[in-house]
């Protein structure tokens, strides 16, 4: 009797240790660079058409998500074996850091401060600060013309901070929650600009209720490398993306994700920047 008690136990401490075992294979937070079946968990921007947006049906669209699912697919995961999970601007390194991402491809421009924490793969899309104004507005020319305007950003954004500061002084900053408050500002007049990310302003004009509407000014007012972040010292993994990312731009994928993404916009990109290229 006492044997049978025993032998009970012992098997439910193995089946739990089985179950247990099972769960933690199927459920791999940040991936097996490898592949090999796992899952791989990838930080995007969920909020930002053409880069990275979630639809109400809970599909993933936009340019990131593209060079995203094209590297995982390199790496040897499926589509099916993506899990997509927004990182926010402020929490990116964190997340990388943590390891609740095994990388992150979300409008991540290469700076010396964030070096410091993550390293980067790429560059692999070199955006440039712009300016967004109605079709038919022909009175801003130059970034010195903002001065008096109505210029829009999001709260705390660096951009309009940066015009203010050095290009157009007299601008009247508006900071709203988000860019698609400002691009309703912009529509019906309450501002006259929306500044940010050429890439990113693209990507909301070329939205099927905005296309026609908007253009971009064309004044790169600043240089923004876009790379995919990862883990401090993960060189293995740091390679493999960017030969995944050299493929994409040898292949032709590149340009057919740029002008699917951005082309309704009439977006000027620039060519694909080569590995390790960082435009000062």
């Amino acid at each position: 009797m006492q044997l049978r008690k025993v032998t009970a136990a012992s098997a439910a401490v193995l089946a739990l240790a089985l179950t247990a075992t099972a769960c933690g294979s199927s459920d791999d937070e940040g991936g097996d660079s490898a592949g090999g079946g796992k899952k791989i968990t990838i930080g995007i921007k969920i909020d930002q058409p053409g880069i990275g947006l979630k639809t109400p049906d809970g599909k993933f669209t936009g340019f990131d998500v593209d060079v995203a699912t094209y590297i995982a697919k390199e790496l040897g995961y499926d589509a099916k074996d993506i899990n997509f999970k927004e990182t926010k601007s402020a929490d990116r390194e964190t997340a990388i850091e943590r390891g609740d991402v095994k990388f992150i491809a979300a409008s991540y421009s290469i700076n010396d401060e964030r070096l410091q924490k993550v390293d980067f793969a790429g560059p692999y899309l070199l955006a440039h600060q712009d300016i967004l104004v109605r079709a038919d507005d022909d009175s801003i020319k130059s970034p010195a013309d903002l001065n008096s305007k109505k210029l829009c950003s999001v709260t705390g954004s660096t951009s309009a901070q940066n015009v203010k500061e050095k290009l157009a002084p007299k601008a009247q900053l508006q900071e709203y929650g988000g860019y698609s408050e400002c691009l309703t500002g912009l529509e019906n007049k309450v501002v006259d600009a929306l500044t940010t990310d050429d890439s990113i302003l693209a990507g909301f004009a070329s939205q099927k209720d905005f296309q026609g509407k908007f253009k971009l000014a064309g004044f790169k007012m600043s240089n923004e490398n876009y790379g995919i972040g990862l883990k401090k010292g993960d060189a293995d993994l740091k390679k493999k993306i960017d030969d995944a990312l050299t493929k994409m731009v040898s292949d032709g994928s590149w340009d057919k994700a740029v002008k699917a993404n951005f082309g309704p916009a009439n977006y000027k990109n620039e060519q694909a920047p080569k590995i390790g290229n960082i435009v000062k």
